[in-house]
């Protein structure tokens, strides 16, 4: 790992945390993370939704009373690292169902936040919230606010879909309507999608993802089936899915080694339990620390 990559000890932590937030910058669209998650966030500050857009994929209807991977109570948690270094943690909950414009939603949650000596440098704290219906068949509201230092963020996207159009505004100020596709989600709703379709080994997929300011296509494919280790020792029978990053902007653009892995249980719950990346600045990654209120299959 490159120590000397960015000019300043804080710019290497700025980096190291915005790839371990999941999923996502903003010029790609969306993950994860984001994980984010999302795995790759500070690096481009500003840039928000990489990791779920990396996943998007092709939109069937479902019935979330039936098929579903989770439901709402579910909480999961990860610690983010850079190389060996303890960067921050990302909670992803799933609140209770809710009702949106008359129509019954999901409350999809995300908090990411710095820990320990990162603070000292960077000091970065967010909340995501996203409502999708409960069928995942399209997005119904996104809102984020964050943290950065003395920096603040305050954002939401409307989709109207009577009209056919999302948009985001920023601090009131509104950018121009994108044209939406039908089946489109934002950068947080896609990340619990992919748990559903990612299911078989040797898929690919594709879905509309929009930010609210630009909509286009990501794709992913199932590579193989693995047990993996975590580095509190626990083993995982796994899917390991490889986003294509040829239209990821962000720390990936014109890096031609990058890489990025995500490792899905191969179980009905279909839980993301490690995130990784490889950069020229180092390995970035995601792993999941605890699992809450998992759905009963």
């Amino acid at each position: 790992m490159n120590l000397m990559a960015f000019k300043s000890p804080a710019a290497n932590i700025v980096c190291a945390y915005s790839i371990g937030y999941a999923f996502v910058t903003q010029r790609a669209g969306v993950f994860l993370v984001a994980w984010a998650g999302a795995l790759m966030r500070m690096a481009a500050p500003g840039r928000w939704a990489c990791l779920a857009v990396c996943l998007s994929i092709v939109p069937p209807s479902v019935s979330w009373a039936t098929t579903l991977p989770f439901g709402p109570g579910e909480k999961l948690t990860y610690v983010l690292k850079w190389g060996n270094i303890p960067a921050g943690e990302t909670r992803m909950e799933i609140g209770p169902i809710e009702t949106i414009n008359g129509v019954n939603a999901f409350h999809f949650v995300m908090k990411t936040q710095t820990k320990g000596f990162v603070n000292i440098f960077f000091k970065l704290k967010e909340r995501v919230d996203a409502y999708t219906d409960t069928d995942l068949a399209k997005s119904l509201a996104f809102r984020k606010k964050q943290t950065e230092g003395e920096h603040k963020r305050d954002e939401h996207i409307d989709f109207d879909w009577t009209a056919g159009t999302a948009q985001r505004t920023k601090f009131g100020k509104k950018s121009k309507p994108v044209k939406l596709e039908p089946g489109s989600l934002d950068p947080l709703s896609i990340f619990y999608y992919t748990r559903v379709a990612l299911s078989n080994q040797n898929q690919s997929m594709e879905r509309h993802v929009t930010d609210g300011k630009r909509i286009f296509k990501g794709r992913a494919k199932i590579l193989r089936r693995e047990t993996i280790a975590l580095s509190d020792g626990s083993t995982y029978d796994t899917f390991c899915v490889e986003p294509n990053l040829g239209n990821i902007g962000g720390v990936f653009q014109g890096d031609k080694d990058a890489s990025l892995y995500i490792w899905l249980t191969a179980d009905a719950h279909r839980i993301p339990v490690r995130f990784k990346s490889k950069l020229a600045v180092g390995h970035f990654i995601g792993e999941l620390t605890a699992a809450e209120g998992l759905r009963q299959q």
